[in-house]
């Protein structure tokens, strides 16, 4: 007997309200951005700021990376069907690479920004960078807070944040700069500003490509144990045996699992199916599984060297 079932369960009503809801919270974040990042490139253009308009960029970058999300959001909603047999959850992982790639990009461009002012550093307004920088900040806190309310193990949500907390940082490294400009004169303060700037723009790339990585190559979800998840199968009072056994991300929050399993002889392979999904549900919060079960008796019909021949699964 052959029982070979798939089961997942769907997202509900509550998923789509609370993705609702975190649109709402990214559309918030980009008003905001945007109607900084305007201030923000006369405000360094005028002061001659390399570190504002470094800033500035990157909130350009942000205002990118919340409207691709909001875009994301609502294609990813899209239902399974046609050949789209998982709809466009996996649009969630590309946002991801999105938003890390362009960091990665935007902070070889600081860089070398930030190099050519502290070989000749200009006369910087010292005082307009330290103003547009503390404005900065409270613009970036009230965006950052709304996104840190919203669902970060998506990671498109996760990406978008990455963008706002690292300008946060960065404004608060480009008002430091500007206090040492005012108080010291020292013009150089604002390209050193500006490298910390890169560094963490740097970070905050590789954690996102890494992360996005892992799904788009198929790797077992990072905090999950393969071999605990196959024995926690295999220890099963009717199981024999357990291989084929494969896990994977569909997208972030969607782990999938498909295995092959062997029962004993007198095992109900509909019951021991359903036990075993019941398993990965609660234990190991695995929704969507495909079992193959086979009793492990059944003689398996193999074709080899043009003629058929028998052999013990």
């Amino acid at each position: 007997m052959s029982d070979h079932a798939h089961h997942h369960h769907g997202p509900g009503h509550s998923h789509a309200v609370a993705e609702d809801a975190d649109t709402r919270r990214l559309a918030t974040g980009l008003g905001l951005i945007a109607a900084f990042m305007v201030v923000e490139v006369v405000a360094g253009i005028l002061a001659h700021s390399i570190v504002l308009l470094s800033d500035a960029a990157h909130m350009l970058t942000d205002a990118g990376a919340l409207l691709l999300s909001i875009v994301v959001i609502r294609l990813a909603r899209r239902p399974a069907e046609g050949n789209l047999t998982f709809g466009l959850r996996r649009l969630d992982i590309l946002s991801a690479q999105a938003n890390g790639a362009t960091l990665l990009v935007l902070a070889g461009l600081i860089v070398y920004g930030a190099v050519t002012h502290l070989v000749s550093p200009p006369a910087t307004g010292g005082l307009t960078v330290l103003l547009v920088a503390l404005a900065g900040v409270a613009v970036n806190v009230l965006a950052t807070r709304e996104l840190a309310r919203a669902n970060r193990e998506s990671m498109n949500v996760e990406g978008a944040f990455q963008h706002l907390l690292t300008d946060l940082y960065a404004f608060a490294a480009t008002a430091v700069a500007g206090l040492v400009i005012v108080l010291t004169g020292f013009a150089r303060a604002d390209a050193i500003a500006a490298l910390l700037v890169a560094a963490l723009m740097l970070r905050a790339a590789v954690g996102l490509l890494r992360t996005s990585g892992r799904v788009l190559l198929e790797i077992a979800p990072e905090r999950m144990d393969v071999e605990e998840v196959g024995r926690a199968l295999a220890v099963h009072q009717h199981v024999v045996e357990v291989h084929d056994l494969h896990v994977w991300e569909i997208s972030s929050g969607f782990p999938a699992l498909s295995a092959h399993v062997l029962v004993t002889e007198e095992a109900d392979c509909h019951e021991i199916r359903r036990e075993l999904e019941s398993l990965l549900h609660e234990r190991f919060e695995i929704e969507h599984t495909t079992l193959q079960l086979d009793h492990a008796h059944e003689r398996l019909l193999q074709i080899g060297d043009g003629a058929a021949h028998s052999h013990h699964g």
